[in-house]
């Protein structure tokens, strides 16, 4: 990122903060004009928290435009941003993969032998024998057919390391040993390579796993479970439901078994949330289990919509007075050349000194936006004509093409009567007049 120095510093003090769960259930406002990387800061805040910390993200818009109530809609947007990180021991066998044998015999009733087979071995007809071993022992273990199947599917082979759920079958392949480094002459470069086992292989180990109370709230909810998550359809959730979830989770707290991850919930265009859904997040954020709320907006004094007052950036004062707000300032000259330079090296797109002193030039009294879209199309017009640098007059040619902003207004102020439906404010008066 280029330039805003002091909203970056404030962005990384407001990180610390995060990771160190000093500021939950509070709130920062990003503002600025547009164009000036609010939605950048925001993003960069999301990537350093890393994939552990949950970072939901939602345009005040959409809030309108969904098939739930707003409120709902906010809570789910919540509870997203709302980890919960489970506890539980599991039985485990790990180990050094010294063999695997299957035998596939001709029936499934062959698979029986003299005792009755499990269900998995009849139906998969195949029978096996795991060798594992550890730095202390070795032992081998019969194979029935879903383990014959998860071992097929995780493609383990000797020599490899791996780790048997015994509750649930699962196989996770850890890498491969060190002592049989040497047996390819290449290998790729995902291959991993780590220790053999020590101990006993069979050993208790304590797995976590990370789900957002949302995840938890559609798993219970809905007649489908966990597939609800995948296509989306997770409609208006009961508050019954929620606080049961929220019962059964302050429980897993006390007994140490769960613990809450606050994360991050960013609502973009937030001037578009009507006083319905401002006075929802002053409730929300006094909850126990808020996360930390992001929002970011580039109007100025404008009215709070759904009423007739109007407030700094369209935010009702009880609301702004909660926030830690941080501000971006426009870019300077020497920042707009940066990114030109960056934008030009991402779209491969080489670009003379001259042309990019001019296209900066543009960007200064324009704006960076439409600066950089005028790179693709002078590469566009430099192809055309068969060049191979793009040079000042192919930005003076799509300069020309493509209006900006204060050209397209001021062109329609100099027309405006050749439009139709023109508003012209004396019109509008004589008008009104005739028809009282």
């Amino acid at each position: 990122m280029v330039g805003q120095l002091p909203a970056r510093r404030a962005a990384g003090l407001i990180l610390q903060l995060i990771r160190q769960g000093k500021i939950a259930g509070r709130a920062v406002l990003l503002t600025g004009q547009p164009g000036t990387g609010k939605t950048a800061l925001a993003m960069g805040i999301a990537k350093s928290l890393g994939a552990e910390t949950p970072f939901a993200s939602v345009a005040a818009s959409e809030l309108f435009s969904l098939d739930l109530s707003k409120t709902e809609a906010l809570t789910q947007a919540f509870r997203r941003a709302i980890g919960v990180r489970i506890k539980e021991e599991a039985e485990i066998i790990e180990g050094e993969v010294v063999e695997i044998s299957i035998d596939r015999p001709v029936s499934a009733a062959a698979a029986g032998g003299g005792s009755p087979a499990p269900t998995g071995v009849a139906a998969a007809g195949k029978t096996g024998r795991l060798t594992l071993k550890t730095t202390d022992m070795e032992t081998v273990y019969e194979l029935g057919g879903k383990m014959i199947e998860a071992l097929g599917k995780e493609k383990v082979q000797s020599g490899d390391v791996v780790a048997l759920d015994k509750a649930s079958g699962k196989v996770t392949k850890l890498g491969r040993s060190i002592g049989r480094s040497r047996d390819y002459d290449a290998v790729g470069p995902h291959t991993k390579f780590v220790k053999c086992p020590e101990g006993e292989l069979q050993k208790r180990k304590e797995v976590v796993h990370c789900v957002t109370l949302h995840e938890i709230d559609v798993i219970n909810s809905r007649t489908q479970g966990f597939l609800a998550l995948f296509t989306g359809d997770t409609g208006e959730i009961r508050a019954e439901v929620r606080e049961q979830i929220d019962t059964k989770v302050a429980e897993w707290r006390e007994e140490g078994k769960a613990e809450i991850v606050p994360g991050v919930l960013f609502i973009d265009e937030v001037h578009m949330l009507d006083i319905e859904c401002f006075s929802f997040l002053n409730r929300a954020l006094e909850n126990d289990m808020a996360p930390i709320l992001v929002i970011a907006t580039n109007r100025g004094i404008t009215a709070i919509r759904g009423t007739n007052y109007r407030s700094p950036h369209g935010i009702p004062p009880d609301f702004l007075d909660r926030l830690l707000i941080i501000t971006t300032q426009p870019y300077t000259e020497d920042d707009i050349r940066k990114i030109l330079d960056i934008r030009c090296d991402e779209e491969d797109v080489e670009m003379s000194a001259d042309a990019k002193v001019l296209l900066t030039k543009i960007g200064v009294e324009t704006s960076l936006r439409y600066a950089i879209h005028l790179i693709t199309s002078a590469a566009l017009a430099c192809q055309k004509r068969k060049g191979k640098v793009v040079e000042m007059e192919d930005i003076s040619r799509v300069y020309q093409l493509f209006l900006d902003v204060k050209r397209s207004t001021q062109y329609l102020m100099e027309y405006q009567s050749q439009y139709m439906f023109n508003e012209v404010p004396g019109e509008a008066e004589g008008d009104d007049a005739m028809q009282s």
